[in-house]
């Protein structure tokens, strides 16, 4: 019987990635946990006060309004830009030069920079010089981003759509095309509606791509700071103020580094669940079909 050799050489394969996960998020990890545990007033005068500061997030109202804002926030891009690229991408060409056309076209919102997608957006929901303000204008509608909380929310929310649903439908379209032309065939003998098509032979090959576009879209909406910073800046008051924006006058506007550590990691952790309940409820689903 022959003995298998194992060679340990390939783990010098993997030792460059290990090296760069551990300066761009293990080590910047480790510092955020050691500056959550302490009071620092300079980089030379810090005190050790265990889990106070945790303590006093878990407490503060402030952040529980924001984190509400934050969920809602985050469900509500959800609900509208997951069901929005899948009808995006059902409507796009299979083949032809209108492809290319598309694809270039869902791409373009994806290349522009949050900052000026937030620039892009003050001056567009301008009732003076911009199309949206002017167009809600001649319909009647008293629109003021700047100081209807209602129609700040709306600004944003609409904003976000219009920035990431290309990532949604492109996800979709190449999940659509990697479905095998036979399933397609087999549904035109059975006569079967395009409904039914789209129920039991897209939807369920396009599971796996739409939980990667979920927790794409749910992490980042849920991180989401400088297109409402640049359109609002978290107002009027502090109705679209969301967890970055609170974490980051904490830190910077208070200069009060261990509680915005504490409240960091805390954030954190929120994103990893949400992120893994989405997981499970999803690879769930998939075991169930097996």
């Amino acid at each position: 019987m022959m003995q298998r050799t194992h060679n340990n050489r390939a783990w010098w394969l993997v030792l460059p990635v290990v090296i760069v996960v551990a300066f761009s998020a293990i080590i910047p990890m480790m510092t955020v946990v050691n500056y959550s545990v302490q009071d620092i007033f300079d980089p030379s005068t810090r005190f050790f006060v265990g889990t106070e500061w945790y303590r006093e997030i878990l407490r503060d109202e402030r952040l529980h309004d924001s984190l509400i804002r934050q969920f809602i926030y985050s469900f509500a891009v959800l609900a509208i830009e997951i069901p929005l690229g899948i009808a995006v991408a059902l409507s796009m060409p299979r083949k032809g030069a209108m492809v290319s056309l598309c694809m270039i076209l869902l791409a373009l919102p994806l290349l522009i920079p949050w900052n000026v997608v937030g620039t892009i957006w003050q001056i567009i929901g301008r009732e003076d010089i911009g199309l949206y303000g002017w167009a809600l204008g001649q319909l009647g509608i008293d629109y003021n981003y700047a100081s209807n909380p209602a129609d700040a929310w709306v600004t944003v929310l609409v904003m976000d759509v219009w920035h990431w649903t290309s990532l949604v439908a492109l996800l979709c379209y190449s999940g659509l095309r990697a479905i095998p032309d036979v399933y397609y065939q087999a549904a035109r003998i059975d006569r079967a509606s395009p409904w039914a098509v789209f129920r039991y032979i897209q939807l369920p090959k396009l599971k796996s791509v739409l939980l990667i576009g979920i927790m794409l879209r749910f992490m980042d909406s849920f991180m989401i700071y400088t297109e409402p910073f640049v359109l609002t800046g978290g107002g009027p008051g502090t109705t679209t103020t969301f967890l970055s924006q609170t974490l980051t006058q904490m830190a910077i506007g208070q200069f009060d580094l261990g509680r915005a550590a504490a409240f960091s990691l805390i954030y954190f952790l929120i994103i990893l669940l949400v992120s893994w309940l989405f997981y499970t409820a999803m690879t769930h689903q998939d075991s169930d079909d097996a």
